[in-house]
């Protein structure tokens, strides 16, 4: 017998299936992740067991040395892990990897244990042992731990080892005599659990234009076959309740649920919402959790103990067997893309499980993507408009602010006159604001005034920016985390005089603590989030009114109900409009139109207040009105008309190398091989654009340079081919590294 594997490690060059035989007695399954040697030194590798046959036309075969993990990929992990390894250009091994939880693939799995004290013999056998007549036992310690064990018959170790007397050593001769025994179960790492205690069953009750939302939903459910469906609802709208109806729908029919959120940041109130509602059976899956805690996920989930799945970008991989409808909250945000390989997107990979299960796939969205709402208006997707705010809230009053103005009138801080009394009024009504800037550190840049100079990161082409921290100061790059001192001279000139430039979260705090000093300020940015569960310290912290002020970057702007946050401010709007990307004006009115929706969700009429140095720019004001359907309009004639995506698919070809003059070679190379390849017949038939290679917007970053071509098409089974080509070619260059990303994040 013989066994077809992938290696989990391979290069590009080398990922393809290898046959190896199998020794008597072992007998490896298909999924099974198995130990096989390779290459002229047989060094063990891991591999994953695509098929077990009778046959083989490989000439020098080799036996597989043993089985690490049996049974780790069912047939629909299996198919996943090709179908990445087909559409994203990824390795089997790349895509195997991010399916499987981290550290999944150790000799020894992270499982925890708990050590319990268990009494053996009959509670009347060990009161006569405890008692003060003959044959009790003559230690107290003894004594005093069979007093514990006799009413409950069994208790945690630690605590036992707690009582006033007992020690190791008395725990070790009762089990030495058989009177108890300690034994070891497998404890799950929850950080989540506690949310379960507070039990929700009460029934969701919807408004009229809810539940005629729920009914198109409920339609598509029923269906059994794959369906998607785009709920487009204002922000306020409700969403969240359609969802859970339609989540009590899927579990009802014995089917489990995956719901997928954008950022750590709203997994806190997602998660307290589904856990009090569905109690134990939830699990929850986020970058920030623990090995340890990702592990204990994945096991209760391939034991069939979750009905329903929370998390990020990778929850979407999460093993559930019966998958009745996915959910992607937020749709169109950004970090459902990936950047590293496999560079997939959620909504695709949820798009294919829904496939595989005849599920429904609910898009939600107050902002859809252009690609998606495009879908939606020509069948493709259903679309499910929501276009009034629950229990009868109104939309926030928006008022734009120019900053031009306010630096006119002698204004140069970033909290202008017009918010500054906004907020006055809120703290005189006691009721709370968020504050939203999309730029964390105190100074954006420091530069010198002599030589026009900024102090840049030696190890990537862009500014450093000035952090505040207990000792002064310090300069930080927010790429590859290089660090250093405020130097007291210009690096380049020694000019003695730095001017410190723009502003970020860091100094909009220092600001808001001088004007307002009776108010309590929380700032949520990279930089006070760091520690474990901080996102939802933070926010719980927030809700309950332990802080007045909520100062932060985009993990403050999406999603969150605070029904106490009467106004919003927009501290600078501009930061993502005049960028050199083409989604910029979709970035920037998502957002901002996120961010507004955050006031007055309650009772109590919103305001938002947009500060802004182009306070004329239709986008802002399109965003301040909450008009999608303008915005769509007309950024869609634009995208039309330029060929942009959904008219087109684009392809971005990354060259990077730490050699600078190895990879000018390259960039000359791979136009002209790309010219050759599209020369062939099988690719004459595809139309292709292809534009560079230039400098990529971050030309260097940690050590590393990159040139980039861009190239619109249409992705099919052929282009897709000339691209796997591509990487082949490139894959022996020891020197030069080619990454090819499928509509990325950004094509600069």
């Amino acid at each position: 017998m013989f066994c077809e594997v992938y290696l989990l490690d391979a290069p590009y060059a080398l990922d393809r299936p290898f046959d190896y035989s199998l020794p008597e007695g072992l007998h490896p399954g298909r999924g099974d992740i198995v130990r096989v040697p390779f290459g002229f030194q047989d060094r063990l590798r891991q591999a994953v067991v695509l098929a077990v046959k009778e046959e083989s036309r490989a000439e020098k075969i080799k036996p597989v040395h043993s089985i690490l993990r049996p049974a780790q990929f069912d047939e629909e992990m299996l198919g996943l892990c090709l179908f990445l390894r087909e559409h994203t250009l990824c390795t089997f091994g790349d895509a195997a990897r991010c399916i499987l939880p981290p550290g999944a693939l150790r000799e020894k799995l992270n499982i925890s244990y708990r050590r319990s004290c268990i009494l053996k013999i009959s509670p009347d056998e060990a009161e006569l042992l405890a008692g003060e007549g003959k044959g009790r036992l003559r230690s107290e310690g003894q004594r005093e731990i069979l007093r514990m064990l006799i009413p409950i018959g069994s208790a945690d170790y630690d605590l036992v080892r707690a009582l006033p007397g007992v020690t190791a050593a008395h725990i070790a001769a009762l089990k030495n005599k058989g009177v108890i025994d300690v034994g070891y179960a497998e404890q799950v790492r929850n950080p989540y659990a506690a949310y379960a205690a507070e039990r929700d069953r009460t029934e969701v009750a919807l408004t009229r234009a809810q539940n005629t939302a729920y009914e198109t939903i409920e339609r598509l459910y029923l269906e059994d076959a794959a369906r998607c469906a785009l709920l487009h609802g204002i922000t306020g709208s409700g969403k969240t309740k359609i969802i859970m109806k339609m989540i009590d729908r899927t579990l009802a029919d014995g089917k489990t649920v995956i719901m997928l959120v954008p950022e750590i940041a709203l997994t806190p109130q997602t998660v307290g919402i589904f856990c009090r509602r569905y109690g134990e059976r939830v699990a929850v899956i986020h970058s920030a959790l623990s090995e340890g805690e990702r592990q204990d996920a994945d096991r209760r989930i391939r034991r069939g103990e979750v009905d329903v799945v929370i998390g990020t970008r990778s929850a979407v991989f999460a093993p559930l067997a019966k998958i009745g409808m996915i959910v992607i909250d937020e749709e169109h945000e950004h970090t459902y893309k990936s950047d590293q390989d496999p560079k997939y997107h959620a909504r695709d990979v949820a798009a294919y499980r829904c496939g595989v299960h005849r599920a429904l796939l609910l898009l939600a969205s107050a902002t859809p993507s252009l690609e998606s709402y495009y879908k939606a208006e020509r069948g493709v997707y259903t679309l499910v408009p929501l276009k009034e705010r629950y229990g009868g809230a109104k939309l926030p009053d928006a008022v734009i602010v120019d900053l031009r103005e306010e630096l006119r009138c002698g204004n140069t801080s970033p909290i202008s006159h017009e918010l500054e009394d906004r907020l006055r009024a809120v703290s005189e009504r006691r009721e709370q604001a968020i504050l939203f800037l999309n730029r964390r550190g105190y100074n954006s840049q420091v530069t010198c005034r002599a030589c026009g100079d900024a102090l840049t990161c030696p190890r990537c082409s862009v500014a450093l920016t000035y952090h505040t921290d207990k000792e002064g100061g310090r300069m930080l790059c927010h790429y590859c985390g290089y660090t250093a001192p405020v130097p007291r001279a210009c690096p380049s000139c020694g000019g003695e005089k730095l001017a410190f430039l723009g502003f970020g979260t860091q100094k909009v705090e220092g600001e808001l603590g001088s004007l307002f000093p009776e108010l309590t300020l929380m700032r949520m940015d990279a930089d006070t989030t760091g520690t474990k569960m901080a996102y939802d310290r933070m926010l719980e912290d927030f809700r309950a009114e332990r802080a007045d002020l909520l100062l932060g970057t985009q993990m403050v702007a999406k999603g969150h109900d605070f029904p106490k946050v009467t106004l919003v401010g927009v501290i600078l709007a501009d930061t993502s409009l005049y960028v050199s990307d083409f989604r910029a004006n979709e970035r920037t009115f998502s957002l901002l139109t996120q961010v507004i929706g955050r006031a007055g969700r309650a009772s109590e009429r919103g305001v938002a207040v947009i500060q802004t140095y182009s306070p004329q720019n239709e986008i802002i004001r399109l965003a301040c009105a909450q008009d999608y359907e303008s915005f769509y309009r007309g950024e869609i004639a634009i995208r039309r008309e330029l060929a942009y995506p959904p008219f087109c698919d684009l392809v971005t070809l990354t060259l990077t190398s730490e050699d600078e003059s190895a990879l000018f070679g390259a960039a000359r190379r791979l136009p002209e091989l790309l010219k050759e390849k599209m020369a062939a017949p099988e690719y004459q038939s595809q139309p292709l654009v292809a534009f560079g290679p230039f400098e990529a917007g971050l030309y260097k970053i940690n050590e590393k340079y990159r040139m980039r071509m861009v190239v619109k098409c249409r992705l099919s089974v052929s282009t897709r081919a000339l691209f796997r080509s591509l990487l082949s070619d490139f894959s022996s260059d020891r020197k030069v590294t080619l990454s090819v990303d499928q509509n990325p994040n950004n094509s600069l």
